[in-house]
């Protein structure tokens, strides 16, 4: 734009410019060169004052001292004057640089004729104050002009200068965009591991139900449930079982219990047989655990139990009463909850202290430990005592050493006959392993339910036989056992439950016939001739006179009915 007013001058002889300075934004200002007839025609009332500005701004440190060019006039009205010449200012045609640039004027070395400053004064007031906006020359402005504007800086932005506000914002939606998918990438990490530790989860709790399962220790479905679908599992688990027949030398009692070991499911029960239970002996007839016992012996027992209840007995243990007494003293001491006081079965006189006290955590030496198993409260029924027997059988057990050769010695010590088919080693090995679970709190003692007439009930087999033994409950037929109806006239209760036992013990079915008038003799009745014999038996087995047996009429269903009387002696049994 700017050589396009210097091609003009050149080529009309139109006004000539020279360079002033640069403004605020670097760009060359101009101004118009006047003549100097010109200048010496006008009064210029402004003089002072514009060579007062030219010495204020004018001022070229690189000019020619002592250089006293001639003064220009420029009218009365010069928006571009630098003042008149006074003294030490800028010789004319001479801008202040402040960079040391030669200006315009210098470089042409030509001087404004008088024409060219008339007509340049006539055209002054129309000039503008912001020289890269002001009009052409002369016969340039014949043309309307166009209304300048007032721009303000703000207005503009500038294509080489980078925007900041801009970077600023693409920056920060580049960070809020990656910060969302570091989020959302978090949060499917955090999905992904709670899928993972549920389905973990999932499979540790059915993995444990399962084993919990097939070890028969889930709720419901333990040793004593009778819940459908545990017979497969229980069946399936392996069990290592002996019988144990406690023989009171002195009491002509025993009390009889199997220890099973199910090695399957780290478990040990001791269950206690009742001596009622219903057996078949070796010539097909019916008779009961405590007959067997005593005529069988331990091998015709041990095949019996096997037919009744479905199991598979490795082998028998007598434990007479001085055995249990020696085996206590060995293992130092056994601790039980006693429920009831034991007198002393030594005492000469009456009002002695019990032996054995009632109580929890009672310290019991072999003497004591004997005497509370054996013990049998007067008119109390068998199972009680069969109770106190299975307590000292499991706190002997925690006593007794888990390691095999240490519990094989300590049998060994015992110095016992054994039955063959069970070797001091065998017996010492199970027993360590039953210490071990009942150690750990993985060991229970069961009472095996009977009917009154020895029998096992459905929910029986069901319970302890299947899931305990892993047998099936098979009670030989009540029928082929003669049943005997007692009615008790002595006056005295507890003769009732040791006419049962008695006679369960001797191989008869009893059954209840209630509570009569008192009667000094007792009778023995039977329906035809053919329970003549077996009512002579049932006498006898309750210790009655021959005389006492009758044929009459037979109450209920029974083969044979009796009536005892104040005559009748119970037995110890």
């Amino acid at each position: 734009m700017n050589d396009r007013y210097d091609a003009g001058a050149a080529n009309h002889g139109a006004d000539q410019y020279e360079l002033v300075g640069y403004d605020e934004y670097g760009q060359p200002v101009y101004r118009q060169v006047r003549p100097q007839q010109a200048q010496q025609q006008t009064y210029d009332p402004y003089a002072q004052q514009t060579q007062q500005y030219d010495q204020g701004y004018g001022y070229d440190p690189y000019a020619q001292q002592g250089t006293q060019p001639p003064a220009y006039d420029y009218g009365a009205y010069d928006p571009y004057a630098t003042g008149s010449h006074q003294g030490g200012g800028p010789a004319p045609g001479t801008a202040h640089d402040p960079y040391g640039r030669t200006t315009a004027a210098e470089a042409t070395g030509r001087q404004p004729h008088a024409g060219q400053a008339a007509q340049q004064t006539a055209h002054i007031p129309q000039q503008t104050a912001h020289i890269p906006q002001q009009a052409g020359p002369a016969h340039d402005q014949e043309a309307p002009a166009e209304p300048q504007r007032d721009y303000h800086t703000e207005q503009f932005a500038f294509v080489e200068e980078p925007d900041a506000n801009s970077e600023d914002v693409i920056d920060w939606l580049k960070f809020t965009e990656n910060r969302t998918e570091r989020r959302e990438e978090a949060r499917r990490r955090s999905r992904s591991r709670i899928v993972a530790l549920a389905v973990v989860f999932a499979l540790v709790a059915a993995g444990g139900v399962g084993y919990l399962w097939y070890a028969g220790k889930l709720p419901g479905l333990s040793s004593d449930g009778s819940a459908t679908g545990t017979a497969t599992a229980a069946g399936a688990q392996k069990r290592d079982v002996i019988v144990v027949h406690l023989h009171d030398i002195k009491g002509d009692g025993t009390a009889t219990a199997l220890l099973v070991d199910n090695t399957t499911t780290q478990r040990g029960t001791t269950v206690l047989l009742p001596n009622s239970l219903a057996l078949t002996s070796d010539d097909g007839t019916t008779t009961t655990l405590a007959k067997s016992v005593e005529d069988d012996g331990s091998d015709g027992t041990r095949d019996a139990l096997d037919t009744v209840l479905g199991t598979d007995i490795e082998g028998t243990w007598r434990l007479d009463t001085p055995y249990l007494q020696n085996l206590v003293d060995i293992v130092g001491n056994i601790d039980v909850d006693t429920d009831t006081d034991v007198p002393d079965p030594t005492a000469k006189k009456k009002g002695t202290a019990p032996l054995v006290n009632k109580g929890r955590d009672q310290t019991l030496s072999g003497k004591m430990a004997v005497a509370y198993a054996t013990y049998r409260a007067p008119g109390e029924a068998q199972d009680a005592q069969l109770k106190r027997f299975g307590q000292v059988l499991q706190s002997v057990l925690r006593k007794l050493s888990s390691d095999p050769q240490a519990a094989t010695t300590t049998i060994e010590t015992l110095q016992q006959i054994l039955d063959p088919s069970l070797t001091d080693k065998d017996l010492g090995t199970f027993l360590a392993g039953l210490s071990d679970l009942a150690k750990g709190g993985d060991y229970k003692t069961d009472l095996l339910p009977v009917r009154s007439d020895g029998t096992l009930s459905a929910q029986t087999g069901a319970g302890i036989v299947r899931n305990v033994l892993g047998g099936t409950a098979k009670s030989p037929d009540k029928d082929a056992a003669v049943s005997v109806s007692v009615q008790n006239a002595t006056g005295v209760e507890d003769n009732t439950e040791k006419a049962r036992v008695v006679l369960l013990n001797g191989g008869f079915t009893f059954l209840e016939g209630g509570t009569g008038t008192a009667r000094a003799t007792s009778q023995v009745v039977y329906a035809d001739a053919a329970g003549k014999a077996n009512a002579a038996e049932v006498a006898k087995t309750l210790g009655l006179p021959a005389g006492s047996v009758t044929k009459g009429k037979v109450s209920g269903s029974a083969d044979v009915s009796v009536v005892l009387g104040q005559d009748y002696k119970p037995s110890s049994d």
